[in-house]
């Protein structure tokens, strides 16, 4: 009897012992207040608001950008995330002051990319102060970036100009249509709903292959015909370069958000299972520039590609009926790689940007290996989308 009482003493200590040690692979609040750190070094040495943080030159320096750069709402973005995590004043103040410095991009009708310049610093401002000043900007960048859908073509045009286009749509543009559908609630305005909804749709019948992988580039004729597909920033018109597809994963994560039109969740679990099961993945789940770059395993990998993706499925987690651990389990190794000392800088280091090995365009022998500000932003909105679900 005293036995049995014993046995059954140490399994429950067994248990209990093996629950108290589990945690979470992330220590959030740790890598938050690096980044921290790393920021107010950033703040620091930029004291021109007119001068963006983008990434290193290849000789180590500082390479800035100016407000018409598709990045430049990056820094003010993650500025706000930082006030999010510290609750600390002295952050929104600086992000008031980078946001505010993007004043004149709301009249700005030649790219695609006000969501990112307009919608990250401004949207994440009202999302967490309800500071009326930010709306107008916004509402006003909406309709700057409506200009650039032609009902003809049924699509958003990404570039005026790029090669032999006539009408050139990339993946990547996928990430504005949030900025439209917040605009669209704001102001009441269907047109801008219709014109995210459309978009969406034309992109999803177009820019992918049957494996569930995408395109980067495709060249549109009038009526929504298809004139051509390549890429430009991947390794080959039939790659997957990476951060492409990580843009297709987030975009269309977003679309189910905010539609909860169910086809939306299956392209978006399709666009994810290609990723999980590529097997050029590697172990750390930091995907390579492109997924069929030539020289894999001797290729550049890309930090800034599974920092959205790490924030893609962690918000697609939640919403997936039968695949939310899988989601999950790869965010937390996406961001557990990204936290380790082969993807995080050393404090002081770096040009102050949190994280290293990021590749912007290497065909075009532009940022290769380096820090870029958009991958900052995402690895700190996937932390904090951790840090939620977790509970940290």
């Amino acid at each position: 009897m005293k036995k049995s009482i014993l046995l059954l003493a140490l399994f429950a200590t067994i248990i209990f012992t093996g629950c108290a040690q589990k945690k979470v692979a992330i220590n959030v609040n740790k890598e938050l207040s690096f980044a921290a750190k790393q920021y107010e070094n950033m703040l620091a040495t930029h004291q021109d608001l007119t001068q963006f943080p983008q990434s290193t030159k290849p000789n180590g320096d500082m390479y800035n950008r100016t407000s018409e750069w598709w990045c430049s709402g990056f820094f003010g973005g993650s500025l706000w995330y930082l006030y999010e995590f510290t609750k600390d004043d002295k952050w929104k103040v600086a992000a008031d002051k980078w946001t505010t410095a993007l004043d004149k991009e709301k009249y700005n009708t030649t790219t695609h990319d006000l969501g990112f310049m307009l919608y990250c610093p401004y949207g994440n401002g009202y999302r967490l102060t309800n500071n009326e000043a930010y709306v107008e900007p916004m509402l006003t960048g909406a309709k700057s970036l409506a200009t650039r859908f032609d009902p003809k073509y049924g699509l958003i045009k990404s570039w005026d100009k790029h090669a032999d286009c006539e009408y050139p749509v990339i993946i990547d543009n996928m990430m504005n249509l949030e900025f439209l559908f917040w605009a669209a609630k704001k102001s009441g305005d269907k047109k801008l709903y219709d014109i995210a909804i459309t978009h969406a749709d034309n992109t999803l019948k177009h820019h992918f292959r049957d494996d569930f992988s995408s395109y980067h580039v495709v060249c549109y004729l009038p009526e929504t015909k298809v004139f051509r597909k390549k890429t430009h920033q991947g390794a080959a018109d039939s790659s997957a370069w990476a951060r492409g597809q990580a843009w297709a994963l987030y975009g269309y994560t977003l679309m189910y958000r905010e539609t909860k039109d169910e086809k939306y969740l299956k392209q978006a679990e399709g666009i994810a299972n290609f990723v999980i099961k590529h097997p050029n993945l590697p172990a750390d789940k930091v995907p390579y520039w492109d997924f069929d770059a030539p020289n894999i395993p001797n290729e550049e990998r890309d930090a800034s590609a599974a920092a959205v993706f790490a924030s893609a499925f962690l918000e697609l987690s939640v919403y997936s009926k039968s695949n939310k651990k899988q989601y999950f389990t790869i965010a937390e190794q996406m961001l557990t790689s990204l936290a380790s000392p082969a993807y995080t800088a050393k404090l002081n280091e770096n040009n102050n940007f949190i994280l290293k090995h990021s590749v912007g365009h290497k065909p075009g022998k532009s940022e290769i290996n380096t820090p870029i500000v958009y991958a900052d932003y995402y690895y700190l909105e996937a932390l904090l989308r951790y840090k939620k679900i977790t509970k940290q």
